[in-house]
């Protein structure tokens, strides 16, 4: 067990005196992990080595990663089991130390998923007021909420999918949907598609495919970067769709842009979606109610909805966050950014090569926020 202080060696106690085994994933970890996971904008911010095999390896820069990787590593992955953090992890950070104390917990397998969420929250908030916070301001999202009033609009499938990249990182969301509802009628500047992608346009998969594997032969070009005739093919006729424009696009965007302006306590916020949803004609599925069973179970473990802000735009800005999202902030600190950052993630141990869907949630501490 690494030296910790005492505080931090008590915040360790508590998290597994709650049923989460305390866990030291190696500090030495396959930089793919990250890379394929969270994207080369990572990169920069990793300290970078190689094995002895040439393997690009890192320091750890969060312990999410590598605990799920440990767990898909044992003996038997679809059975539920929890685990607990507290330790070094290591990041190029603009301000601060480059080598700072992490701590959380990782709940994995669990199918009541609601109650998992309010568990894992309720843990969240026993820790920081461990760790001296008495003003907890707690602000929660839904991944689902938004991922169900997108398929309700049915956008095309390349806005389904960029947006759907792009939720939690507030700022680019909203200028994609600016480009998504611009339109001639508005007077806006659409944005300029590549004439071969608008010769593309209209051709299935197959044809588009074989008409760029004739174009490079005869030119005697060849595609860059590992890219295969299918690979270019494909992007051209995803920036064809994004540059297409109809009535019902223009609807999805300015009906999206409305969505995500919905904030206030959860329950109010709630009603507001739902009333939404109904004036507009969207059947949002089982999103809402799972939402609302989800403050039920927040509510029968001691936290008030009401003492807790949504928004509809609040989302984690990794996309392997499928659900139930929250941060807590000191409210006295609001510049110091979130304490706690955490929610539910379904989709992370598949990308890590799950054979099956795993339900997994749970939160970070940035203890040198504190």
């Amino acid at each position: 067990m690494s030296l910790l202080s005492e505080t931090h060696a008590g915040l360790a106690s508590l998290l597994e005196t709650a049923g989460f085994p305390r866990v030291e994933p190696a500090i030495l970890q396959p930089a793919s992990l990250f890379l394929d996971l969270i994207g080369e904008d990572i990169r920069g911010r990793m300290f970078l080595t190689a094995g002895p095999d040439g393997e690009e390896m890192c320091l750890r820069p969060d312990y999410t990663i590598p605990v799920c990787r440990a767990h898909l590593d044992g003996e038997d992955a679809r059975t539920p089991a929890r685990y607990s953090y507290v330790g070094k992890v290591f990041r190029q950070r603009s301000q601060g130390a480059p080598e700072f104390l992490q701590a959380g917990v990782e709940c994995f397998g669990r199918d009541d998923l609601e109650a998992a969420d309010a568990e894992i929250l309720a843990l969240g908030l026993d820790s920081v007021r461990h760790l001296g916070v008495d003003d907890a301001d707690v602000r929660i999202g839904d991944e689902g909420l938004f991922r169900a009033v997108l398929e309700a609009l049915c956008p095309p499938a390349a806005w389904s999918r960029r947006l759907g990249e792009l939720f939690g990182e507030t700022d680019r969301l909203e200028a994609a949907l600016a480009v998504m509802g611009a339109s001639e009628e508005t007077g806006s500047a659409l944005p300029a598609t590549p004439t071969l992608a608008r010769v593309l346009e209209g051709l299935d998969p197959a044809a588009a495919k074989g008409a760029v594997a004739e174009l490079l032969g005869l030119t005697g070009l060849r595609p860059v970067g590992g890219r295969s005739a299918a690979d270019i093919a494909e992007r051209l006729l995803e920036q064809a769709s994004l540059s297409a424009q109809d009535p019902a696009t223009v609807r999805a965007a300015e009906l999206l842009s409305r969505y995500l302006k919905i904030s206030g306590t959860p329950r109010a916020a709630l009603a507001e979606i739902e009333a939404f949803a109904a004036a507009q004609g969207l059947d949002l599925g089982t999103a809402p109610a799972r939402f609302a069973a989800r403050l039920e179970a927040l509510e029968a473990r001691g936290i008030a909805a009401d003492g807790m802000s949504f928004s509809a735009s609040f989302g984690r800005r990794l996309d392997y966050y499928t659900g139930f999202v929250f941060e807590i902030h000191s409210s006295s600190r609001p510049h110091a950014g979130h304490i706690v950052g955490g929610g539910r993630y379904d989709r992370l141990l598949s990308l890590l090569g799950a054979s099956e869907p795993i339900p997994a949630t749970g939160f970070s501490i940035w203890l040198d926020r504190i």
